[in-house]
């Protein structure tokens, strides 16, 4: 049976993972047919060139299927878009998915997260612990592309980390640190943690099961790097946060996270 979800792994010898898990913007042939949205539509609230930005010297993972098949960010249950209260108030199926696409999907969400389990794992078996920078955009322009942005609602960096243990504290404030003393187009960067988002069902996920060994960072950059509407990617922007995300895994590397 063809697989109706796919991702791509590369490993390191390195406690530190990337994930771009939203990435994707891809649509199975026996999925498509079903769906109702179009590729801007999908685009919209997909995370275009996160896996660009987390292309880092560390484990990756980025997941090449869009988040309207299959969303493994969430729970199994919520991980197909069923009802519109799932997907922004957006119908995204036709007609009722086939049961057997369906099962197969949920499947596929199991699938993943025991091979995920396995990477983990292996990482802190070999390393002692692990970081995870998980990687993705959000929008801040819901109403129109001429919308001013709320910038005190909408940091240009939310940093969910509200299901880490405490003790990874001095790992996050390490982190912070190093994004604000660097700059954005020559401008301070406003990072706040959990305003936006807190860290969906992955880093839910792994922290349940391992959050005594390591801490998952989940990295929400506002999309002032493309034009949410159109779909315009900022180059320079995009290069700008893949150097910001490689200076803060080098000062990251350079604590003992290993002692905490």
């Amino acid at each position: 049976m063809t697989s109706l979800f796919q991702y791509s792994v590369h490993l390191a010898d390195s406690p530190f993972w990337a994930f771009a898990i939203h990435d994707g913007h891809q649509v199975d042939p026996a999925a498509e047919q079903f769906i109702l949205l179009d590729e801007t539509q999908r685009l919209r609230e997909e995370d275009p060139y996160t896996a660009s930005m987390a292309e880092l010297p560390v484990n990756q993972l980025f997941v090449a299927t869009s988040r309207f098949q299959l969303d493994i960010n969430r729970k199994a249950e919520d991980a197909v878009y069923l009802r519109p209260e799932q997907a922004w108030g957006l119908n995204v199926w036709k007609d009722t998915l086939p049961s057997t696409i369906l099962q197969q999907l949920y499947e596929e969400h199991k699938n993943f997260y025991q091979q995920l389990d396995s990477y983990i794992q292996h990482t802190i078996d070999k390393h002692g612990f692990f970081v995870a920078f998980d990687v993705h955009t959000y929008n801040a322009q819901r109403i129109s592309e001429d919308e001013s942005i709320d910038k005190k609602a909408n940091p240009q960096i939310n940093l969910g980390t509200h299901y880490n243990d405490e003790k990874w504290r001095v790992v996050i404030d390490k982190f912070i640190e190093s994004v604000q003393s660097q700059q954005l187009l020559g401008e301070a960067i406003d990072i706040r943690e959990n305003v936006k988002f807190k860290g969906g069902y992955l880093a839910q996920h792994i922290l349940q099961k391992f959050g005594d060994r390591g801490c998952v960072l989940s990295i929400e950059f506002r999309k002032d790097f493309m034009n949410e509407w159109t779909g315009l990617p900022y180059q320079p922007i995009i290069l700008e946060y893949k150097q910001l995300l490689l200076r803060a895994l080098k000062d990251l590397q350079k604590i003992d996270i290993y002692g905490v």
